[in-house]
């Protein structure tokens, strides 16, 4: 019995073994299997990505800031910006001397024996304007603990070195290990501040990622493959006007410097370099002297308004004036002013001082194309303003186009008109009674009630609440209320009050007959007064002609666009444009004949009701070249505040391009040759 039992016990004892055994070798094949499927995603899945890790490893591309491209005026030899070289000394960090442990690096007497010795030299060469550095200043910009960049990259300590001081560095390199000087650009814009809201400024692109250009290219920053497309976060960008419309032709690529680097970061060695590439030099559409006589214009005839009585009394108020001069055929924008301006240098250092931008916060953006808001914003009109008279061209040409009346159509003016059941009562400037008179008068004599009983009122008689709608339409296919499609950023559109007032339709529709009833900006209205010139092609405002590389080859032309066309009679826009003949004494002696019309919008700032003058026309009448649009906040009537400037500007113009196709000042020039 015993003995049964002893192999019973041996037999159960086997058993367990060979259990625990297949129990082993079944979790060695699985820990095994793990094995083999985890080299195997290493080599074929990971392996190209740690591969090209472990060789980034080793060597670093550090940037060098691109050349940026020059930006001049039409005639291709004055640079309205530019970029000019200075000298700028970099230090290269060889140890680590960042924080042990939240306590200073025991080796950090060295960095500060450096830094005084840099302060040192600064001191003793530097430029006697140039700003001290202090000991510590120089240590903060040397970045010990790598917040600001990777710890194999240059540090910049100090820009724009004299000659002193880079003669100075250049001859004993080899006591300052890690000095570097290289050459970096700064840029500069025409002193005489020619079109500076047009042209734009440069920040800094890390303080300059809240537009969304800049937030997209940070984010391309983080995967970018080509080293000439990184941005750095001290490089200079486009922030307004053409500097930022065209940032990625000015700018350029990026040069390059690989550095082997070893486990800590740290720089081994330099492996290479690619030089910057410099970026498109950009031929703009604005000339020079047209645009500084345009700017001059303004100055002065906001200067007379403040001493000489319009209507009766002084314009204290007219502090602003804005002009758009726009070739026909062409779309280009020869003049555009927004004024007062500024001196777009003091954006030179990627910041501006409290104290600038206090001096420029109001006028520093461009009120040809955006609501612009003088310091006193509360009591005073902004740029873009209602376009009273200059509205009635269209009127009539919409009021020719529903077939309300014929261009033989006799109208009874009788100097003021009621419309809704109130009778509400609106009346002729100053209440003239004009008679009898055809469409083509009622033009020339700025007639309220014309527009009124012949447009408005006819309008929603047809259409009812619809009208509005149909008015609009009319409107945008003018390009009022819509964007031009300038090639400048941040356009506004304009404001449709016909839209968003809470008065009935028909007062709407009345009340936008003659100009009260939509603000647009001073380009929305060069633009329109283009159509109404070359009969209705919406032409694209440009302000660019062409772009070069740096060998001065023609690598674009920027061509005219047609943006879209309006259908109308030929007898309709030669109707309209003998009626554009409103007389304007400043044009007297004016060698040309051409086609006006001026234009005084009321509104109510603070309360109490002020006029705007606004004056469009373009020459010659029947050949035209120029088209040129005015605005003067507060100015009065038109034709004595707008008017003028704008005979400037086709003066300025025919000076340089001849409305005629001849440029007066060669002719000048001839005559004082032949003069014995």
């Amino acid at each position: 019995m015993k003995k049964h039992s002893n192999e019973k016990d041996e037999l159960t004892d086997k058993r367990r073994f060979s259990y625990r055994m297949n129990v082993f070798f079944f979790a060695s094949f699985i820990i095994f299997s793990v094995i083999i499927v985890r080299l195997a995603y290493l080599q074929f899945v990971e392996g190209p990505e740690l591969s090209q890790e472990e060789a980034s490893n080793i060597t670093k591309d550090v940037p060098l800031a691109p050349v940026r491209g020059t930006i001049y005026d039409s005639t291709a030899t004055v640079k309205l910006a530019y970029s000019k070289p200075i000298q700028s000394l970099y230090l290269t960090l060889y140890k680590n001397y960042g924080d042990v442990d939240g306590q200073p690096n025991p080796k950090i007497g060295e960095v500060q024996e450096m830094a005084a010795r840099l302060h040192d030299v600064f001191e003793k060469y530097k430029a006697p304007d140039s700003a001290s550095l202090t000991v510590d200043q120089i240590i903060e910009e040397m970045d010990l603990n790598s917040r600001k960049a990777n710890g194999f990259m240059p540090r910049l300590i100090k820009s724009d070195l004299s000659e002193g001081e880079v003669a100075y560095f250049l001859q004993h390199k080899d006591e300052f290990k890690g000095i570097q000087i290289v050459e970096e650009s700064v840029r500069y814009y025409d002193p005489d501040t020619v079109a500076v809201q047009t042209i734009g400024y440069l920040k800094k692109f890390k303080s300059s990622k809240t537009l969304n250009k800049y937030k997209e290219v940070d984010e391309a920053n983080k995967t970018q493959t080509d080293p000439g497309l990184v941005y750095t976060e001290n490089e200079f960008v486009g922030f307004d006007g053409l500097e930022l419309q065209y940032q990625d032709k000015l700018r350029g690529k990026s040069g390059y410097t690989s550095v082997d680097v070893d486990l800590r970061n740290l720089p081994e060695g330099v492996a290479g370099t690619t030089p910057p590439q410099k970026g498109y030099d950009l031929i703009s559409s604005i000339n020079k002297n047209v645009q500084v006589k345009t700017e001059q214009a303004i100055l002065d005839q906001l200067s007379w308004l403040h001493r000489n009585p319009v209507s009766g009394k002084l314009h204290p108020n007219a502090k602003t004036g804005f002009a758009v001069a726009m070739e026909v055929d062409t779309g280009k924008i020869v003049a555009a002013a927004s004024m007062p301006d500024y001196d777009t240098n003091v954006w030179r250092t990627g910041s501006i001082s409290t104290e600038d931008y206090d001096k420029i916060k109001y006028i520093y953006q461009n009120g040809t194309i955006r609501g612009f808001l003088p310091s006193d914003s509360n009591k005073r009109a902004e740029s873009v303003v209602l376009l009273g008279s200059t509205i009635k061209p269209l009127s009539v040409l919409i009021g020719l186009k529903e077939g309300f009346f014929t261009t033989n159509t006799v109208y009874i003016d009788r100097g003021s008109t009621t419309f809704g059941g109130d009778n509400r009562r609106v009346q002729n400037s100053s209440g003239h009674v004009y008679g009898a008179m055809y469409p083509r008068d009622a033009i020339r004599h700025s007639s309220n009630v014309f527009m009124i009983d012949e447009i408005g009122k006819k309008l929603y008689s047809r259409y009812g609440a619809e009208g509005v709608d149909v008015w609009d339409k009319y409107m945008e296919q003018f390009g009022l209320g819509i964007k031009t499609g300038v090639d400048l950023p941040n356009e506004w559109p304009g404001r449709k009050e016909y839209r968003e007032s809470s008065e009935t339709s028909l007062t709407k529709l009345v009340y936008a007959s003659f100009g009260q009833q939509g603000k647009y900006t001073t380009m929305q209205l060069a633009q329109y007064t283009v159509m109404l010139a070359n009969k209705g092609k919406r032409m694209e405002p440009q302000l660019v002609k062409e772009f070069r590389d740096s060998d001065g080859n023609v690598v674009e032309k920027v061509k005219p666009k047609v943006l879209s066309t309006v259908d109308f009679s030929d007898a309709y826009w030669n109707e309209v444009q003998r009626g554009m003949a409103t007389e304007v004494s400043s044009f007297s002696g004016f060698p040309y004949d051409f086609a006006r019309k001026t234009g005084t919008s009321t509104q109510s700032i603070g309360g109490k009701p002020v006029d705007n003058g606004v004056f469009i026309a373009y020459a010659p009448r029947n050949n035209p070249k120029l088209a040129v649009a005015v605005v003067i906040p507060e100015g009065g009537f038109g034709a004595t505040s707008a008017a003028p400037v704008a005979r400037a500007i086709f003066d300025a113009y025919d000076q340089e391009f001849g409305l005629d196709g001849v440029p007066k000042k060669n002719q000048s020039k001839e005559t004082e040759t032949n003069t014995p």
